[in-house]
């Protein structure tokens, strides 16, 4: 079959290598996290080895693992998400990466800690207490969780340094910070969980001090050309139109504190890639970030899919949709990068397909997909 104009154009978009940091991606296609709970006692097995490597065959550049908890009892609420810290989970995180560098990928995994989204007696550390900036879980919700003190915060920014210095350690590539969705981070960038009156709490610059505190650690426990990413939304589970920011100005002040500590490449989660940011702009969200950092970015939301996720959620599927606006942005450079989530769930061949001209052979979404690690 002779290739179409637009998908020899997205072969040459995308397979041009990247260097972030010390790192040197071989194409512009990362695998979004996606939480699959298929790693119980939170040890990755077999199964979860041959899911990633799959994908970095078939020629996804950058692997993002599914969102790991990092070393605190509070960090997480399920027994079947893996965790990122004791001799036997990271034995197995040491044989994914292995796993995936001869199939020819990178990986990063994706640090996590889920705040107040936890509630008591979840696994794995039932008595484990639901902690976050204010004890709120959403804006305008009772207390129903602990505010953190100052040794919370310090043992929380321990356990990321941690976590980021063991990955190196194992053979990783580099990290991702997982500061979106309403989890533990973003409840201290979002005003609307972030009631506090001390130096964590008020305008974006404060409420950026301990993303910035935590990326300032990770950025000493590992070497200078590891790269570390940073993963933030407007959006959050608890609430699909909150913004953490409403001008550019307000995001420039709670990005700026973050590259400064050490952030290489942000990756702005958005639900549909092609939406604007902002009024008078056609940019979205990871490409005001990048022309207020001059960081690199990592775009997302609904690649290569009609429909966003709040519909897989539902238990609906999505169809396939073109890429020509994607590779436009691309190629413009409003982005460096581009994150697929449930069309590479769907088919772990979707790189090779969309590379090799092979775009009549991709499938649509099948919500149930995330049944299985195929």
């Amino acid at each position: 079959m002779t290739a179409t104009p637009s998908a020899s154009r997205a072969a040459r978009i995308l397979s041009r290598p990247i260097a972030l940091n010390g790192l040197t991606v071989p194409n512009r296609i990362v695998m979004a996290p996606m939480t699959r709970m298929f790693s119980p006692g939170g040890v990755p097995g077999e199964d979860v080895r041959s899911y990633y490597a799959r994908r970095a065959a078939a020629g996804v550049g950058l692997i993002v693992t599914e969102g790991t908890y990092v070393g605190h009892t509070s960090a997480g609420q399920s027994d079947r998400v893996p965790r990122f810290h004791g001799e036997e989970q990271l034995a197995g995180w040491a044989k994914v990466a292995e796993d995936v560098h001869a199939a020819g990928g990178t990986i990063v995994p994706q640090l996590w800690h889920i705040g107040m989204v936890r509630k008591d007696g979840d696994a794995p550390f039932p008595e484990a207490p639901a902690m976050g900036p204010s004890g709120l879980v959403t804006e305008g919700a009772e207390t129903t969780g602990k505010a953190m003190t100052q040794a919370d915060l310090d043992a929380v920014i321990g356990a990321f340094a941690e976590a980021a210095a063991a990955a190196e350690r194992i053979g990783f590539d580099g990290v991702e910070l997982h500061g979106a969705h309403g989890y533990l981070l973003d409840q201290f960038l979002w005003a609307g969980t972030n009631r506090r009156t001390d130096a964590y709490g008020g305008d974006p610059v404060a409420r950026t001090k301990f993303s910035a505190e935590i990326v300032a650690a990770v950025r000493e426990a590992v070497s200078p050309e590891f790269p570390i990413l940073f993963r933030y939304s407007q959006w959050k589970q608890q609430d699909y139109a909150a913004r953490l920011a409403e001008t550019p100005e307000e995001l420039e002040a709670i990005l700026t504190p973050l590259a400064a500590a050490g952030v290489d490449v942000f990756h702005a989660s958005t639900r549909r890639y092609w939406v604007p940011e902002f009024e008078d702009s056609d940019l979205n969200l990871a490409g005001w970030t990048k022309k207020l950092t001059g960081k690199q970015t990592i775009t997302v939301g609904s690649v290569g899919l009609d429909g966003d996720f709040v519909n897989a959620f539902k238990g609906e599927g999505s169809p396939v949709q073109g890429i020509d606006n994607l590779l436009d942005r691309l190629e413009a450079d409003e982005f460096d990068m581009v994150a697929v989530g449930r069309a590479l769930l769907q088919d772990p061949q979707w790189a090779a397909k969309v590379l090799a001209d092979r775009f009549e052979e991709l499938k649509p979404y099948d919500a149930a997909a995330v049944k299985t690690l195929s």
